[in-house]
């Protein structure tokens, strides 16, 4: 199942001022031009519709708990990674939101944490990789997933051993609730899409630019 090609139409250009200039490293371009086009058109004939369905079926506040519910199973990324880090507060806030999302917000289908107060602090390896200087290298689009460079590729590899779902389920049961995650996600960003593409001339350009730039601001902070 796909991993949310049409994430990539989501990234929106940076707004000025938001990070410093970044080096835009793409020797591949060619390939991920190309790769870029069949991710679109996966999104244009397969996710977005299914997304567009979905949305149409399910009421919103379904959508935002199935949303919480799978950012709540990723706990143990945030958890891992804040420590490698040295953020023990950031990893003792995602252990909090954790246990009392589990718990209070019925098996994390409810941010019960959040109108506590208990802030996110999202870390994941790729994040980590570049706070211990290891460079992004090149950017990379791959068929299937969202933007990534070379050392973010990396990182989510690793970072789908700290999925506990890849422990308990099978691999078919995962690949339908990752499959329901990625359809999840993009009904709830149909608008955005949408206005961005609409925006956007060089929708590749755009997309890479705000990828790495954000990347670069996550590890900066």
């Amino acid at each position: 199942m796909v991993e949310d090609p049409a994430s990539t139409p989501a990234e929106a250009p940076a707004r000025e001022g938001e990070s410093a200039e970044i080096v835009e490293y793409d020797p591949w371009e060619p390939f991920n031009t190309k790769t870029f086009w069949f991710n679109r058109q996966l999104d244009r004939f397969l996710l977005k519709p299914m997304a567009t369905v979905w949305d149409k079926v399910l009421p919103n506040p379904l959508k935002r708990s199935i949303d919480n519910a799978f950012t709540n199973i990723g706990m143990p990324r945030r958890v891992v990674n804040n420590l490698l880090q040295l953020k023990l507060k950031g990893a003792g806030l995602e252990l909090s939101r954790f246990i009392v999302n589990t718990t209070m917000g019925i098996a994390g289908f409810f941010d019960v944490a959040e109108e506590l107060g208990i802030d996110k602090s999202d870390e994941d390896t790729g994040q980590t990789l570049g706070v211990y200087g290891v460079g992004p290298g090149p950017y990379l689009m791959m068929p299937f997933l969202p933007p990534l460079t070379v050392r973010d590729g990396i990182g989510y590899g690793i970072d789908t051993l700290l999925d506990p779902l890849s422990y308990v389920l099978p691999f078919g049961t995962r690949m339908v609730m990752k499959g329901g995650k990625t359809v999840n996600d993009r009904s709830l960003n149909l608008e955005r899409f949408e206005s961005v593409e609409k925006a956007t001339l060089d929708l590749y350009s755009a997309v890479r630019s705000a990828y790495l730039q954000r990347r670069q601001k996550a590890i900066e902070e």
